[in-house]
């Protein structure tokens, strides 16, 4: 392969270059056309009408080049689209020569320019050989990047449609210097024992057993519509032989509609967590945003600023977005410039715990929709900040939802967390007391107040798989608290999505909680994630049991011993029945602890006192009287 290296130009051709090749492959066409049709001997009076001819071919062909772009593409990347153009294109300029014939013919002199019969074989040969010319440049350049001293062996999972397309795009791009296919693999048995572009398709068996031979490096899944459950059956399979899984992305992210080598991207833990995505009428979600006065606090969080991009899609007539973190309010900032839709947000940099300024920015702003999403949520801080804790997600919630009544506000959404079932931590608690403190305040005025109660969500900010995968980046080790320790996961759209259905279908004093599906070993978590890296527990990285941190749980719970489930119009989200049981004099003991500022213990008597069901699981870390920085969700 070194003299076909060196023959190859490394750069690209100019597109003139490109365009001249064309019509010069074009006019020979012409030229060998006319030879078959008058079988190899073209008669003297042929020849002069072939050459009267020429000048009006040329330009024909020169305009269609040019109108269809047939030298845009870069040759040794040839694809379908290529092809297509040069198709149209030879097939406009050549309806445009029989166009011009008939004309000539019937209002001129009555004589066909050309033969209609050469015209025919010239369209042909002009296709086939400007497609094939340029299949050919692509196929010396594949043959060029072939090193079979460094392929990966890769097997891709769907005989399909993607699945061809995958191979296409890796022929094209890598050649086989780093990806050779060996085999298709597929469940539908009437595929089974066939060939697909010349390879193999095996059974989901056979290709284990290619797997334990150890002659398998990569698994692609290109199935589109692959349910959960058989994408995990097949990633585990792969993964107990060391194969690591690659996923294509959804045809919507294809690069004009054309897959690149570069999206095939590592398969993802979140890509496998959970179940197949909740499905949701967003039309009561519409409906309760659509030309609405929205305001988020928390926004920029990871369900904050999830809530303005997804609100937006549902057109409300303004969005305001708070929080009190200046640098990832920046970032969302920018998120939003990118997008073109910063114009509809305001941002600003707000805090809920001052309660004057809650009041006069709702005040001013005339909501019709709150989300408030706004708290501290990290336990282990929180256990060594209760005063803080109780200032944010109690007083804070209070303070937000008290100036959204005296807006006018129609309609409140809390966003909760299962740590408030049965809580163990401070932070659980001031969350239980802030779902209190909304039931207490919503039969007390007109807003319909909503609380959204689930669990762990997929990346959001702190959460356990971004720490998990720093950690391997690393080096490891990989720090889990109790082998036995499982949390409920969900992605962050479907999370967002479920809060804002649930907030449009709430009739006032309802507290909704999601069905999160099976909970998760954070062990076994830890074990998938190290092998999707590529990677080997004891070998290339350590997992270390560091014991249950104060306030932490070993289970997650989503509803409390003295709540009961009702079902709603959606099977994902039901009604916790519950008793609000807060009064004034609750109420009041708030304010008095509001003025203790900074008294930690004072704090925790009053959760046990207004919460029973609070049982601190540890010793409570010193206090240290000093504030940490606010954490949104």
């Amino acid at each position: 392969m070194g003299l076909l290296h060196t023959l190859l130009p490394t750069k690209h051709a100019p597109r003139w270059i490109v365009l001249g090749i064309d019509l010069a492959v074009s006019t020979i066409a012409l030229f060998g056309a006319a030879l078959l049709r008058f079988e190899f001997f073209i008669p003297q009076n042929e020849w002069e009408i072939w050459l009267n001819f020429l000048p009006l071919f040329i330009f024909g062909r020169f305009g269609a080049f040019v109108l269809f772009q047939t030298s845009a593409g870069i040759i040794r990347h040839t694809g379908i689209s290529d092809a297509r153009r040069i198709l149209l294109a030879n097939s406009t300029a050549t309806l445009f020569f029989a166009l011009a014939n008939g004309f000539n013919a019937q209002r001129i002199d009555g004589l066909y320019l050309i033969p209609f019969s050469i015209l025919g074989i010239e369209w042909l040969m002009t296709n086939g050989a400007m497609v094939s010319s340029r299949l050919l440049v692509k196929w010396l350049y594949l043959q060029d990047r072939k090193n079979p001293g460094i392929q990966s062996r890769v097997v891709i999972f769907g005989a399909g449609e993607a699945g061809i397309i995958a191979k296409q795009a890796i022929d094209r791009e890598l050649g086989e210097n780093r990806m050779r296919i060996v085999a298709f693999v597929d469940d539908a048995k009437t595929k089974i024992g066939k060939k697909l572009d010349g390879i193999d398709i095996l059974s989901a068996l056979e290709a284990n057993r290619l797997f334990a031979k150890g002659q398998v490096d990569r698994l692609i899944l290109s199935v589109q519509t692959l349910s959960k459950e058989r994408r995990q059956e097949l990633v585990d399979m792969a993964l107990r032989h060391g194969v690591r899984p690659l996923d294509v992305p959804p045809v919507n992210r294809w690069i004009n509609g054309e897959l690149s080598v570069r999206q095939i991207r590592e398969l993802r833990i979140e890509d496998l967590l959970g179940r197949d995505a909740i499905q949701l009428n967003q039309q009561d979600a519409f409906a309760s945003m659509s030309e609405k006065r929205i305001v988020i606090t928390g926004a920029a969080g990871s369900i904050g600023s999830e809530l303005v991009r997804q609100v937006l899609i549902h057109k409300p007539q303004a969005v305001l977005a708070i929080d009190q973190a200046e640098t990832p309010m920046h970032d969302l900032h920018l998120e939003l410039k990118k997008l073109g839709i910063l114009d509809r947000v305001q941002l600003q940099i707000g805090d809920v715990r001052d309660r004057e300024q809650m009041i006069q920015t709702l005040e001013d702003f005339q909501p019709d929709m709150v989300f408030h999403a706004a708290a501290y949520k990290h336990v282990p801080l929180m256990e060594a900040q209760p005063w803080q804790a109780f200032e944010t997600n109690v007083m804070g919630t209070l303070n937000t939802l008290s100036a959204a009544q005296l807006a006018g506000c129609e309609r409140f959404v809390l966003v909760s967390t299962d740590k408030a079932v049965n809580p163990t931590s401070v932070m659980g608690a001031t969350k239980r007391l802030a779902e209190k403190v909304v039931r207490f305040q919503a039969s007390q005025q007109s807003t319909l107040c909503v609380i959204t109660r689930f669990g762990n969500v997929l990346g959001s900010n702190g959460s356990v798989i971004p720490l998990f995968r720093q950690q391997i980046e690393s080096g490891g080790p990989i720090t889990v608290t109790d082998s036995e320790v499982t949390r409920y996961f969900m992605t962050i759209p479907e999370a967002v999505s479920l809060v804002m259905e649930a907030g449009a279908m709430g009739t006032g004093d309802d507290l909704f909680v999601f069905d999160m599906g099976e909970s998760i070993r954070i062990l076994d978590l830890a074990h998938k994630m190290i092998a999707l890296a590529g990677l080997e527990v004891g070998r290339d990285i350590e997992v270390e049991l560091t014991g249950l941190r104060p306030g932490e749980k070993l289970h997650e719970e989503l509803l409390s011993t003295r709540e009961s489930l009702l079902e709603t119009h959606h099977p994902k989200i039901l009604r916790a029945q519950t008793q609000a049981n807060m009064v004034e004099t609750d109420m009041a003991q708030l304010h008095v602890l509001l003025t203790q500022r900074g008294d930690h213990k004072a704090t925790l008597n009053l959760l046990s006192t207004l919460l029973p069901e609070y049982q601190p699981n540890g010793t409570q870390a010193n206090f240290t009287g000093q504030e940490i920085g606010s954490k949104t969700f």
